[in-house]
């Protein structure tokens, strides 16, 4: 593996905004490799340069043949920070060294004069818009990285869409270098001139008289979500989740999803949480589909499949939620196998037959049986009555 390999990130002011130490690297490079932007900072050098291709699985080969060369790589910014670095490092980690400039959300931070630990970071850069879902709330402010115009667009939409229409928007361009620009509005008077390809945004929510406050603990209104009546209820699905206890990076699969609301609402809860919605119904995924664009939770996976054929193949689940075919000892099995040692699993009945199946289950394998049982207020004649939802049975246990 090469000995002399560094990874260096790069701000809009160039060769020059480098400490010494990169700018000594870069000199004494034999190879540099990196973006046709980042190669046009340089000044005239002695190194071979090489653009980055895509894919770049074959440029990392490459760098790890080139044993003998003093190799440099160029990132924008702090590489680790949404940026190459993440993939480069677990497969160059004995050789790299890294040393980054100061990210886009530092210099954003230090424009808008905000305290990073108080702020919600987050990319938009390539990804769905929703997924600034989650971090929306009064008097919250968010870093986000862009991909231009057409997301600063849709930012601005998204929050006058949930009436946070007076949040404040900051677009931060070329932070750093000659270019710097900055354009403040609010998102309702979404200005015409575009923005450029590479930005950040900062945004500090204003909640209007109307916006519904949608916290990341779970138990979201049951009218948020489209459904065909397979919805698991309000009260239900917060007991549910804390049961299946969602933690950063952890994957559950969400077997018999319906409309995925226990899906949606594990992948809000933590920063990093993925699930996968198994729903043989095809429009009930497409429903989940919606749903999770929505609320949120763009990046889950939907496999429109019956189990247990739909379940083989996949990552194996730190958590499991069994919501249809409880009775199906097929399904189960597959699950449990499928289940990591120390994952929990989670399933919930409400007839005799999936109340049976969770108590065999319970016999085998231990764990708790909850019953949950709710009731609503409905009007009676000129007064008001409480009246009760059908009873869950719960079952919930860890793999040994």
């Amino acid at each position: 593996m090469n000995r002399s390999l560094s990874l260096i990130g790069m701000g809009e002011d160039g060769f020059d905004g480098l400490s010494a130490a990169a700018r000594t690297l870069i000199a004494e490079a034999d190879v540099i490799v990196g973006s046709g932007r980042l190669l046009g900072l340089l000044p005239p050098l002695s190194a071979a340069l090489y653009n980055w291709p895509s894919p770049f699985d074959p440029m990392v080969k490459r760098i790890r043949d080139w044993v003998d060369k003093r190799v440099v790589i160029l990132a924008t910014g702090d590489p680790m920070n949404y940026g190459v670095g993440a993939l480069l490092a677990p497969r160059l980690k004995k050789d790299l060294k890294i040393i980054p400039a100061p990210s886009a959300f530092s210099l954003a931070a230090a424009r808008m004069g905000w305290s990073l630990p108080d702020v919600e970071m987050i990319s938009l850069h390539g990804r769905n818009v929703s997924l600034i879902e989650p971090v929306i709330a009064p008097g919250v402010k968010i870093l986000a990285l862009t991909e231009g115009d057409e997301t600063v667009r849709a930012v601005a939409q998204h929050l006058v869409e949930r009436d946070y229409g007076e949040s404040a928007i900051t677009v931060l361009e070329h932070m750093g270098g000659p270019l710097e620009r900055c354009v403040s509005f609010t998102a309702s008077e979404m200005p015409q001139p575009p923005f450029s390809d590479l930005s950040t945004i900062a945004v500090e929510c204003a909640a209007g008289p109307d916006a519904v406050l949608l916290s990341r603990v779970p138990g979201l209104p049951d009218d948020l979500y489209i459904h065909d009546g397979q919805l698991t209820k309000r009260e239900v699905r917060a007991i549910t989740l804390s049961a299946l206890s969602p933690v950063a990076n952890a994957l559950l699969w969400d077997v018999g999803a319906g409309c995925g609301s226990i899906s949606i609402e594990w992948i809000r809860a933590v920063r990093g949480a993925r699930a996968i919605a198994f729903e043989p119904d095809e429009q009930r995924a497409r429903m989940i589909s919606e749903n999770a664009q929505r609320l949120g939770a763009a990046d889950m996976k939907i496999i429109a499949g019956r189990a247990p054929e739909a379940l083989a193949g996949h990552a194996s689940p730190d958590a499991v939620f069994v919501g249809g075919a409880i009775s199906d000892d097929a399904v189960f099995d597959a699950a449990w196998r499928a289940l990591r040692p120390g994952g929990r699993i989670v399933a919930n009945a409400v007839t005799l037959e999936g109340e049976a199946a969770l108590c065999r289950r319970h016999g085998a394998h231990g764990g708790d049986l909850l019953r949950i049982e709710t009731a609503h207020v409905v009007p009676l004649g000129t007064k008001r009555a409480l009246r009760p939802r059908m009873a869950v049975l719960q079952w919930q246990a860890r793999k040994p």
